[in-house]
């Protein structure tokens, strides 16, 4: 007979922090993630969602015993069967970078296998009104709202505190094409755009994105990597630099920078659109060359680099892409990272190929939620 605690009610002791947003508890021997919950408390717990295994999923529906760390939550959604995108607002601003620093810890100690002292850095504007583009979804009545966590329903909230004051509520009253979504974002001119054009300011340039182009949500997150990237890349001069997973080419405009007119710098990135709103932006730097494909087909052909920045996506780079690059012996390799996991787990092959890892920082751009963004440079051994 399969186990089955789904709806089942439990009083349990609440343990660390884990990855993704949620703590560790146990009954009867089985393991219970539990969301908004915090270290140390005791709570009563709903079972969200069970199927059988060693552990299942659960909901904090009261607390019994708090935590010193634990506030009221800004949002009124921020609760058992709320709104699923944030996972920290019952958590003092700064108790959530202690939260995320164990986190990143532990992934790095546990799939890495290097213990760090790494800290999750607060960014420059408060936990609220950071989120400058969000996707909404649109119910089968035409309302459009923000996913319940791990669910597709549609809850239909009447503003995001992660937003700017302002961007959402007038789209939250109106009616739109069932089942679809809204791209909205807020962009550097402070114009509010419902799925079109927008600029952006970044590494002392503009950029024109086109509809639904990647650019990181918070305001201050892009300047803050490139000045990290600036820092640590160190392209020599008249060298040849890679920008893997490069989009519009925020990194490369770094990096060219640093190699000069004699250098080369090659962004290589899977999104046409990307590729085009970057040549567009960098049009006046002649030593960047985008190319439009898969990253692991398009380096094939590309002369070795002695620097390698690269932003994978969440999956992180994997062992067929950390041998590829390091089989052309880069002297360093810029990795950001927006997965603690995925970094650990690529930590330890980087020590396979005789990269080590030497410097770390990370950052809280992504405030209330579990999110975090890292970067990483890698030198050989």
């Amino acid at each position: 007979m399969t186990l089955d605690w789904t709806d089942r009610v439990l009083d349990v002791e609440v343990g660390p922090v884990a990855h993704g947003g949620h703590c560790v508890a146990r009954h009867e021997g089985r393991v219970l993630f539990v969301r908004h919950s915090l270290p140390g408390e005791r709570v009563r717990a709903v079972v969200t969602d069970d199927q059988g295994g060693s552990f299942a999923l659960a909901d904090a529906i009261s607390v019994l015993e708090p935590s010193p760390d634990r506030v009221a939550a800004p949002c009124t959604w921020a609760r058992a069967g709320g709104c699923g995108g944030c996972d920290f607002q019952h958590v003092e601003p700064a108790a959530q970078r202690d939260l995320k620093t164990t986190v990143l810890r532990e992934q790095l100690s546990r799939l890495g296998g290097v213990e760090s002292d790494v800290v999750v850095e607060e960014l420059p504007g408060g936990p609220l009104g950071w989120r400058q583009r969000l996707r909404l979804a649109v119910d089968d009545a035409g309302r459009a709202g923000l996913r319940a966590h791990h669910s597709h329903e549609v809850v239909p909230v009447a503003d995001c505190l992660l937003a700017p004051s302002g961007m959402l509520p007038d789209l939250l009253e109106q009616r739109w094409p069932p089942n679809g979504h809204l791209e909205v974002a807020v962009d550097a001119t402070g114009e509010r755009r419902l799925g079109s054009a927008s600029v952006q300011h970044a590494a002392g340039r503009d950029w024109e994105l086109s509809p639904g182009a990647f650019w990181q949500v918070h305001p201050e997150l892009a300047d803050t990597l490139a000045d990290v990237v600036r820092d640590w890349a160190a392209a020599p001069r008249g060298g040849v630099a890679w920008d893997l997973y490069g989009g519009v080419g925020l990194f490369a405009a770094v990096l060219a920078a640093q190699v000069g007119p004699q250098g080369s710098v090659t962004v290589v990135e899977a999104s046409t659109q990307a590729v085009a709103d970057g040549r567009r932006a960098l049009a006046d730097l002649r030593q960047v060359d985008f190319r439009a494909g898969r990253v692991e087909r398009v380096i094939a052909g590309l002369p070795d680099p002695a620097v390698v920045v690269a932003d994978p996506p969440r999956k992180g780079l994997q062992k067929r892409m950390v041998t590829e690059i390091t089989e052309r012996a880069p002297e360093r390799v810029v990795y950001v990272a927006c997965d603690p996991a995925a970094l650990g787990r690529d930590v330890r092959l980087f020590r396979e190929r005789g990269y080590g890892l030497t410097r770390i920082r990370s950052f809280d751009a992504f405030p209330m939620t579990h999110h975090m963004e890292s970067v990483a440079l890698f030198e050989t051994l």
